[in-house]
């Protein structure tokens, strides 16, 4: 078990950290959080599941987040289930920093008030979306080109002024996470994560996956529910819809097919978690999608 707490390692001729990476079969697959640094994070390529606080959702390239310090996060590649997908990779840029970067009182000063405000919000993290994702996503790309130090530190204080003084973003987890989780817990989560990517497709109990935490039924849904405020049973569902969704998008399987892709066993428990979840029917929301597409394009 690789270790939960990740810190990036700095550089010497630079107060933040830039990680550029292209072309990996996969991220980097453990649940894990930064003790001190928060970090912005562009998807380049690649789409799968995302694990942020306590939330669920899918990522897609061009994807922009931000991460606070202590906030447990895992990106997680969707699995290759069709032929012609062997060659899928994916790629990130991430930006890595804390609040003493560049000096105990730099954020306080009041030029840097906008963005001392987001880096309170990012404990919840931070989702950029919009206009605003597309030119932070510009400026991340050159960070990452760049080798000028001073050149990069200067973009990079726009990336921040950009979504501190922006309006569209909206926060990822419900909860605010200031202290780190125990790496005991983490490790139970992390196994439990693991078990349930790798087998949603089938049947899973919850006695199974106590038993994978080394728990009873009845400690591990409290002690589960109390870490990602969710029931197992709603954390599972959320798992399979969203890769329901995939599969939708993909356009290869039909509704009945993907039903049973995801771990249901008939269409109209599956249809009725499909809506609760995503507000939407599969065909509704296949509508959605293209017709958001469409005026995206246009």
């Amino acid at each position: 078990m690789k270790p939960v707490i990740y810190s990036f390692p700095k550089t010497q001729n630079a107060s933040f950290s830039v990680q550029s990476v292209v072309d990996v079969p996969h991220f980097y697959d453990v649940l894990h959080f930064h003790p001190e640094d928060l970090q912005i994070t562009l998807i380049i390529e690649s789409f799968g599941t995302r694990f942020i606080g306590d939330s669920i959702d899918r990522f897609k390239a061009g994807d922009i987040v931000l991460i606070g310090a202590n906030l447990p996060h895992v990106f997680r590649n969707d699995k290759v289930f069709y032929n012609g997908f062997d060659d899928l990779k994916a790629g990130f840029v991430s930006l890595y920093f804390n609040e003493k970067s560049f000096g105990n009182e730099f954020f306080s000063l009041p030029e840097m008030r906008n963005i001392n405000q987001l880096l309170r919000m990012a404990s919840r993290g931070i989702l950029v979306l919009g206009e605003t994702r597309k030119i932070v996503g510009e400026k991340m790309k050159k960070v990452a080109d760049l080798e000028n130090s001073f050149d990069r530190l200067l973009i990079f204080l726009s990336i921040l002024h950009d979504i501190s003084t922006s309006n569209e973003w909206e926060y990822i987890s419900k909860l605010s996470f200031s202290t780190p989780l125990k790496e005991t817990e983490s490790k139970k989560i992390n196994d439990v994560f693991d078990h349930i990517m790798n087998n949603f497709s089938g049947a899973i109990t919850l006695e199974q996956v106590a038993f994978v935490a080394n728990m009873t039924p009845t400690a591990f849904s409290r002690y589960f529910r109390q870490r990602t405020q969710k029931t197992f049973s709603n954390f599972l569902s959320e798992v399979r819809i969203g890769h329901a969704c995939k599969l939708l998008l993909d356009d290869n399987l039909n509704v009945t097919e993907i039903c049973y892709e995801c771990g249901y066993n008939n269409i109209s428990n599956f249809n009725r978690q499909f809506k609760a979840i995503t507000k939407f029917t599969p065909s509704d929301y296949l509508k959605q999608y293209k017709s958001s597409s469409i005026s995206h394009a246009l």
